[in-house]
């Protein structure tokens, strides 16, 4: 048999306590897993800094591919296998596209590739096509097969329903996190009928459409995936961890950059700081790493490291206040002034943040990052877009929420010692 289509001797499973049981039949699949760039996932959480206001969130990357492959699997075995509208032959790439859609994410995730400018899809498809042991695994399959998958993940593949099942307004990747986060963080807000959404998604020409009967169910997902975005991943203590890593990463380029002589040096980071690393110094980071540089770091003279990296490692996080910058412009170059008098750096200890989120949007042509909308399948066979049948989808939809942010070292401007930090207070609360 080619290794295409060869399966395991025996059924491999792993327990989750999402979806129960993650099912594995298919040799290339449990060889991906056991690649050393899938393996380096488990040491990646899934929401960054979330952890350090939802206690339970410690959970990684490489469950949540577990968890996208697993939906993926079901969606085309149990669901879409045998429809005129599903071609079998594209049933492995769309399995290893999914189990491998965030094969490039960075320790912190999105902090990280702020700092440095990086794209994690890109390098998602970098250790796809790259000199990399899952590269190996995926050419068994053929030698075009590595660039397939990346295609997929890119959303450059030419068949768009596979695409749409990785990356669409109604995915297995959005699925599992909501889910998956939910259980995690403790919250209710990401949960809604799975089941259903599977028991009703078709394959269509060119993504996957609703039958119309399961267009509640839908709402339900759409409305989850709203609160989750407000509740959990842009709560404001969250951001302020995010915040102070960012400025942790900023200051030790800057130091570097400055000739400054680290007691450890940061090897794992000077192609970076450098802009001179490559895919291997890519793969070798990640937050285990980080977090040792930054118990290194408590440790250094430069005051600003030293106490940014104490505050990230025992939560000693910036407190925030509501900020818009539309109106409160004049605000930022005031605090920054009074900052400087007070011995403040404002570039590191006034810090404006913003989080942004679209629920859903139907198709708007020409516009960038046109998203593709959700279509029900109507009694009569026509497809809808969704917000026509949906008042509650209607009413969010194109509906861009903004959030704005400033984050300060309350703790250091309540200390007694300087009679400057009592004004800074006052216009940062507006009083």
């Amino acid at each position: 048999m080619d290794y295409k289509n060869e399966k395991l001797f025996e059924e491999k499973v792993f327990k989750d306590p999402v979806h129960r049981y993650i099912h594995v039949r298919d040799k290339v699949i449990w060889d991906v897993i056991g690649t050393r760039e899938f393996q380096r996932l488990r040491r990646i959480r899934q929401l960054g800094t979330t952890y350090l206001v939802f206690h339970g969130a410690e959970h990684s990357r490489f469950q949540h591919s577990l968890g996208v492959y697993e939906i993926v699997r079901r969606i085309i075995d149990d669901g879409f296998s045998g429809r005129a509208e599903w071609n079998d032959e594209e049933r492995l790439l769309t399995l290893c596209a999914a189990l491998l859609h965030d094969l490039g994410h960075g320790p912190f995730s999105h902090a990280f590739e702020k700092v440095f400018t990086l794209d994690h899809e890109k390098f998602t498809q970098a250790i796809l096509t790259g000199e990399t042991e899952v590269n190996k695994v995926l050419r068994r399959v053929s030698p075009d097969f590595p660039q397939q998958v990346a295609d997929v993940i890119g959303k450059t593949h030419p068949d768009k329903l596979v695409v749409s099942l990785i990356s669409s307004q109604i995915d297995a990747d959005r699925m599992d996190y909501l889910q998956r986060d939910a259980y995690y963080t403790g919250v209710s807000y990401g949960h809604f009928d799975m089941e259903r959404i599977l028991r009703v998604m078709r394959p269509a020409e060119e993504q996957v459409v609703i039958k119309f009967s399961g267009m509640h169910a839908v709402e339900d997902y759409i409305m989850s995936r709203y609160q989750m975005y407000w509740q959990v991943y842009f709560h404001p203590v969250s951001r302020s961890a995010e915040v102070i890593l960012m400025k942790i990463l900023h200051r030790a380029t800057h130091l570097y950059n400055e000739g400054y002589p680290f007691k450890v040096e940061p090897v794992h980071f000077k192609s970076f700081f450098e802009r001179t690393f490559d895919l291997e110094d890519y793969i070798s980071l990640d937050e285990g790493v980080l977090m040792t540089y930054f118990q290194w770091w408590r440790k250094e003279k430069d005051a600003i490291l030293s106490d940014l990296c104490d505050r990230f490692l025992n939560r000693r996080l910036f407190q925030y206040a509501e900020f818009n910058p539309a109106t409160e412009y004049r605000k930022i170059g005031e605090l920054e002034k009074l900052y400087k008098e007070a011995g403040l750096d404002p570039e590191y200890y006034l810090v404006t943040d913003s989080s942004s989120d679209l629920p859903y949007d139907f198709y708007r042509p020409g516009e960038e990052n046109e998203r593709v909308p959700i279509y029900l399948q109507m009694p009569n066979g026509e497809l809808s877009e969704l917000s026509r049948s949906s008042e509650i989808v209607d009413a969010i939809s194109g509906k861009r929420r903004t959030d704005h942010k400033m984050y300060f070292p309350e703790d250091v401007l309540e200390s007694d010692g300087n009679p400057l930090y009592k004004k800074i207070l006052q216009l940062l609360r507006g009083e």
